[in-house]
């Protein structure tokens, strides 16, 4: 949406005050243009008498003409005063009201601003009603529907379920991006028989068993237990940062330095920043990798996709306080998360390219699962919000069974950028695909906003086979856990107002596949930092020289010395510039004499073409782990 049409109208009596003054003005240039007429037809007058005057041969008669020249000079300086003093009083009216609307304008600012922080605060305090509603024994009773349009419109109303079937609960969605409510059911009390549903795709309530289901252990997991036999015990990492320094940010000593110079060359201080690059955020998309490692263990793959489907939206929890950003990577810079031995997985990043900044990630686990994804940041600043929209896809393989899913990022949003306390929000669309047995996950993020009656940072979505038909219906929130209800009957139910058909999905009761982990301990203090991501840069022995962890400005930012960060950082990207100047003029030495000038080559990654989606993507070649093993790295550029 674009930003022109935020401002509200003015009331009528502001409306009243500035039209006065308006009207004045235009009463004096009405004035000023009756005098410029005037001044013009004496003025003619006068021309046309000094011409009699010249022609007069007749010394009698140049007393009378001399008599009139002078009459017609007295009006033409009359009239010029007149048009001088209205002049003034022009000038004198519109000083006094400039000066009146700059009060008027900052008044309006100032109760804005209160009035913006105002609705912040009954916000909050309307979802921690909501939150403690929802949470009190006894409230949510009964039976629910949700009437949803094609168009996105979401309708509440009361489900009307047959005596046979009134322990279940009943969606009704649409086919794009269903949004539902969900009612806890006992699946005991299921029967099939007698229902007044028709019958358009079915599930057996007995394959929801609770026993031995692979969605049991969904959320028994977290991320201080080890979950697997065959690893070893996990070693002690750190659990806390040093707290962020108390810094004020003068925005206009940052503004003042930016006059003059190139977008590109502006230094932006690390007070915008926290102490991890963006190579090290995007291995926080593994911080619930146990997902995958349960989605393994399922025989169904449209149950596996439910696992995946919590995946893709687990790696947004993080991001709901985070509204500082991470370093830019610099060009040729890697990050490895090495936990084989303790997680059952290694992951590798490397930044390979800076304009526009592109990160490849790769990741394996033995336990049967590899993930890949190639991101390109794009984004777009709209003055009170700045949106982020990660271009390129996300592909995930299970070895034993060959699915292959794909899927993308969606918008990220920060919001209050000039006025305000900053706060992110997601939204958009998932589709997420298994390209081998065609089955389909549509996930919306519904975008919050202040007026909306729906929970805050809702996610829901249906799981469909390659037939069309729904298996599983998908609910929750990115910031705190999302459930599964799994479909046992759909049918066609009425038709909205538009003329759309919706769609009846009666459900079992939903478990929880993913639920967000509490943050650790002062968290507030440590920039809001998940307990893996207080570990992400803690020195390493044996890890690349081009390894995040091993950058300086950004250590010396977690260190607490802010300024000596600012120092360094600026000297590391004049250093890349310089490197980057280096480049461009070889390659307009190529072009002169020739040769073919292929740029800046990938470390540890290399461009093909997707066999899947067709897009050209940054892949995993091979040799950094055995690179590691020999501790060779003389292939690595010096970048810090």
């Amino acid at each position: 949406a674009d930003d022109s049409g935020d401002e509200e109208p003015a009331s009528q009596s502001d409306k009243s005050e500035l039209h006065g003054p308006l009207k004045t003005l235009s009463s004096k240039l009405e004035d000023l243009s009756t005098c410029n007429e005037l001044i013009a037809k004496h003025g003619a007058a006068l021309q046309r008498s000094l011409s009699e005057l010249e022609n007069l041969r007749l010394p009698a008669d140049s007393g009378e003409k001399i008599k009139a020249v002078n009459e017609r000079a007295t009006l033409f300086r009359i009239t010029s005063n007149a048009m001088i003093n209205a002049c003034r009083d022009f000038l004198d009216l519109a000083e006094s009201h400039s000066r009146k609307w700059q009060r008027l304008l900052q008044h309006e600012r100032e109760q804005r601003i209160r009035l913006e922080e105002t609705i912040e605060q009954l916000a909050k305090q309307h979802n921690s009603l909501e939150r403690a509603c929802r949470g009190a024994p006894g409230l949510a009773s009964g039976t629910a529907s949700i009437s949803s349009t094609a168009k996105g419109s979401v309708q509440s109303a009361k489900g009307e379920a047959s005596d046979e079937d009134e322990e279940t609960e009943y969606f009704d969605a649409m086919e794009d991006a269903p949004a539902f409510i969900t009612v806890t059911a006992d699946p005991k009390h299921h029967r099939r028989s007698g229902s007044n549903l028709s019958g358009a795709s079915e599930g057996h309530p007995e394959d929801w068993n609770l026993e031995d289901s692979v969605f049991e252990s969904s959320n028994q997991s977290s991320y201080n237990e080890s979950t697997g036999k065959d690893l070893l015990p996990r070693k002690r990492r750190r659990s806390r940062i040093p707290d962020k320094p108390n810094y004020s940010l003068n925005l206009w000593s940052i503004m003042k330095n930016c006059i003059g110079k190139e977008l590109s060359k502006i230094p932006m201080p690390v007070n915008f920043n926290e102490p991890l690059s963006m190579l090290q955020r995007l291995t926080e998309d593994l911080e619930y990798h146990e997902l995958l490692d349960k989605a393994v263990k399922c025989e169904s793959s449209t149950e596996q996709m439910c696992f995946v489907a919590a995946f893709s939206v687990s790696s947004y929890s993080t991001t709901v306080h985070r509204t500082a950003k991470p370093f830019n990577p610099l060009l040729g810079e890697t990050f490895e998360l090495d936990r084989l031995e303790e997680l059952g997985f290694r992951s590798l990043c490397e930044q390979v390219s800076h304009h526009p900044p592109a990160a490849a990630h790769h990741v394996y686990s033995r336990r049967g699962w590899t993930l890949w994804q190639d991101i390109t940041i794009s984004s777009k600043f709209r003055g009170k919000y700045l949106s982020i929209m990660p271009l390129g896809t996300i592909h995930l393989e299970f070895h034993s069974s060959g699915n292959h899913y794909v899927w993308r990022k969606v918008t990220s949003t920060v919001h209050n950028i000039i006025v305000g306390k900053l706060w992110i929000d997601q939204s958009g669309e998932i589709e997420i695909v298994n390209h081998k047995s065609k089955d389909k996950c549509q996930l919306k993020f519904t975008p919050y906003s202040y007026f909306s009656r729906d929970v805050p940072r809702k996610v829901t979505g249906v799981v469909s086979d390659a037939d069309g038909k729904a298996h599983y219906v998908m609910s929750g929130t990115w910031d705190e856990k999302m459930e599964c209800s799994k479909i046992v009957h759909s049918s066609h139910g009425s038709t909205s107002t538009e003329g759309k058909q919706k769609t009846v999905y009666q459900t079992l009761s939903p478990k929880v596949l993913w639920r967000k982990y509490p943050l650790p301990e002062n968290a507030e203090n440590m920039y809001f930092f998940s307990e893996l991501a207080l570990t992400l840069n803690e020195p390493e022995e044996r890890v690349a020289p081009t390894d995040s962890r091993l950058r300086p400005d950004q250590r010396l930012m977690e260190s607490g010395r802010w300024d000596e960060a600012n120092v360094e950082k600026q000297r590391l990207e004049e250093k890349q510039r310089a490197v980057r100047r280096r480049r461009e003029a070889e390659a307009v030495e190529a072009l002169e004499e020739g040769k073919d000038y292929e740029g800046y080559i990938p470390l540890w990654f290399e461009r093909k073409v997707d066999a899947v989606t067709g897009e050209l993507i940054c892949v995993y070649k091979g040799g950094y782990w055995e690179a590691k093993d020999k501790q060779d790295w003389s292939v690595c550029p010096d970048i810090f």
